[in-house]
């Protein structure tokens, strides 16, 4: 009982009692640290896309015929106007050369009433000839000239069918599958196709904002800003593409309350694939001169967020509430502490208002100026003076510390 009452005193006393669990280490409570440092914040608009192709076209056959040649791999990368299949040209041959000889039977028959008219004009100028016989071969001219050109539609269509036998790419892009294979009969504009082809340089990025932002982008792109797009891969760590904003859609979701947004990427290396799921991420605009502080050393009680400011003189930690404005990565920029101030990162347990703490005898990972989905460069915990040229972000990644000291 009287131990229990020896207890009971040290813990109203607020002196802890020795060898207790929460009692700091008589060096002070090992912690990790790192500076809070000025510098400039990128403003992100981050979401799930997906790369779509500026165009996709499935080609399929303007004529029926057997298909007798092959001129593509699957997979290649084709430009337009290149050769992909030829169909069997020779009934279409044969009927462009019977539109050729229609039109020539036809416009024999159109010279030689023209001839007959002339002849006829002069009769009639004597009053040779009556003036109905006159108008008769003037309508059979008429009637020669409408001819021939109905001849010539008829040659027309024959050579463009002809032209059709030879299908040719209509837009540069990768080839995909092939789906019918040499000496199959293919219909004229059939559903299938013959393949299909995906333009990939460009290509564009699809994805949701909420509509918080569209006056915010809106306004950017008015003043005639670019907007810069990243696409990074499905684990948000490396940075596949960097293309900029085209467009927005013309109405929001209401299902959602987003609007779709289309980035453009130049795509050189065929870094992204169609269909394939991306992380974009939007930025919008860059904070200067802001204070940046680790993400680590952010600390929340309820809804007000808070840190643990050291004092280099007595080692003391003082908490000080503090404003989160945004976010990036593992840093954060804040109101409520200065550039050059340092704080604590790891080791909170047993940390209070004056506390005495120490550093962890380790190398610690720092954080690089706000550029999220890298990672950070490892550096010393030992914390520079205000003003130093070393001075970095600790972006509070986990660590594994050895005992303290004695």
């Amino acid at each position: 009982m009287l131990a229990g009452a020896g207890y009971l005193f040290s813990q109203r006393s607020g002196t802890p009692k020795s060898g207790g669990k929460n009692a700091p280490p008589p060096g002070g409570v090992p912690v990790s640290v790192d500076m809070v440092r000025r510098g400039n914040m990128p403003v992100y608009i981050s979401s799930i896309g997906t790369v779509t192709p500026v165009y996709t076209v499935t080609v399929t056959s303007r004529v029926v015929g057997e298909l007798v040649e092959v001129h593509y791999k699957e997979g290649q990368i084709v430009q337009k106007g290149d050769l992909l299949a030829v169909i069997d040209p020779r009934p279409y041959d044969a009927a462009y050369v019977q539109a050729q000889g229609q039109l020539a039977r036809d416009q024999a028959l159109l010279n030689n009433a023209r001839i007959d008219l002339q002849r006829y004009t002069t009769a009639m100028a004597t009053h040779a000839i009556p003036e109905q016989t006159y108008a008769t071969q003037q309508a059979a001219v008429a009637q020669d000239e409408g001819t021939v050109k109905l001849d010539q539609g008829n040659l027309d269509a024959a050579k463009v069918n002809v032209d059709y036998t030879r299908i040719t790419a209509p837009i540069s892009g990768r080839v995909g599958l092939r789906l019918v294979d040499p000496g199959n009969i293919v219909a004229a504009n059939g559903t299938t196709g013959l393949l299909s082809i995906a333009q990939l340089q460009p290509i564009t990025v699809i994805f949701p904002m909420a509509e918080d932002y569209i006056s915010e982008v809106e306004h950017e792109v008015r003043l005639g800003h670019s907007l810069r797009v990243d696409a990074l891969d499905r684990e948000d760590q490396h940075e596949l593409a960097q293309g900029t904003l085209l467009t927005l859609d013309n109405s929001i979701d209401t299902t959602t309350g987003t609007v779709r947004v289309r980035a453009t990427f130049a795509n050189t290396n065929y870094e992204l694939f169609p269909n394939e799921f991306v992380n974009a991420r939007l930025l919008v605009k860059t904070l200067q001169g802001v204070s940046i502080a680790p993400g680590a050393a952010i600390q929340r009680n309820g809804d007000q967020a808070f840190v643990y400011v050291v004092d280099p003189k007595t080692s003391t930690v003082q908490l000080r509430n503090v404003t989160v404005t945004q976010t990036s990565g593992n840093s954060a920029a804040v109101t409520g502490v200065n550039p050059g101030e340092t704080v604590v990162t790891d080791g909170f347990d047993r940390l209070d208002n004056g506390v005495r703490v120490s550093l962890k005898q380790e190398t610690e990972p720092a954080a690089t100026p706000p550029a999220p989905n890298q990672s950070p460069a490892a550096a010393p915990v030992k914390p520079a003076p205000p003003g130093s040229a070393n001075t970095q972000i600790n972006t509070g990644s986990k660590q594994t510390s050895p005992a303290p000291q004695k």
